[in-house]
């Protein structure tokens, strides 16, 4: 019998950046009761052309949205970088890559790819920024490198997405509790601690084993 959360989140994905203190709380709750995490990526956009002004402005307008309602830093004036192509799949893949060499190292990295798109205005769909920041997340630069360009990560990053779009989740960040293969939803979209963390207390009581 084996429990587990699984967040599948998106490093890009400005709602997963509001929830980012939420997750982690009750990743430590359940951490209490003996259960682990994992991360899944979800690809939230592929788009192959910079962002226009309109694009921009509209993105913004999230972004005021999820400060409002968690309030996480934006930097509001540097915030996408001009010239960004909001291509999610570079950030999700160096994400795959960190969790391939040490799961515990992806989190971190998830952490600090945010930091830098949301409050430092850098781009992170760069290759030369996410060896970077891997680097400050601990990993060698020469292995996160090659392992992020290699056909492994680019398929199992592919894989994440996948299993997400067929367990039919279209929205970013959602956490699951999964019991014996059985999983439940503890929240599609974001919520705020005081509302989750008795509804996952419940799922620990009847599905952990410390």
């Amino acid at each position: 019998m084996r429990s587990r959360l699984i967040y599948v989140m998106d490093p890009m994905c400005s709602w997963c950046w509001g929830f980012a203190p939420v997750v982690q709380a009750l990743i430590e709750q359940a951490r209490d009761k003996g259960v682990g995490a994992e991360l899944v990526v979800g690809g939230l956009r592929q788009e192959r052309t910079a962002m226009d002004a309109a694009a921009r402005e509209r993105t913004h307008s999230y972004w005021h949205a999820v400060h409002e309602a968690s309030g996480q830093p934006f930097n509001f004036e540097a915030g996408l970088p001009e010239g960004l192509v909001y291509d999610t799949e570079p950030a999700c893949r160096a994400l795959v890559a960190a969790r391939s060499l040490d799961p515990k190292s992806a989190w971190d990295l998830a952490g600090l790819i945010q930091r830098a798109f949301y409050v430092e205005g850098c781009d992170v769909t760069l290759a030369p920024e996410l060896v970077r920041l891997a680097e400050l997340a601990g990993i060698p630069r020469i292995e996160f490198a090659d392992r992020f360009d290699s056909q492994a990560v680019r398929d199992a990053t592919a894989a994440d997405f996948d299993w997400a779009r067929n367990l039919g989740i279209a929205g970013f960040p959602t956490l699951l509790a999964e019991h014996d293969g059985q999983l439940a939803l503890v929240t599609n979209g974001y919520q705020p601690l005081e509302s989750l963390s008795p509804l996952l207390e419940r799922w620990l009581e009847h599905n952990a084993h410390a």
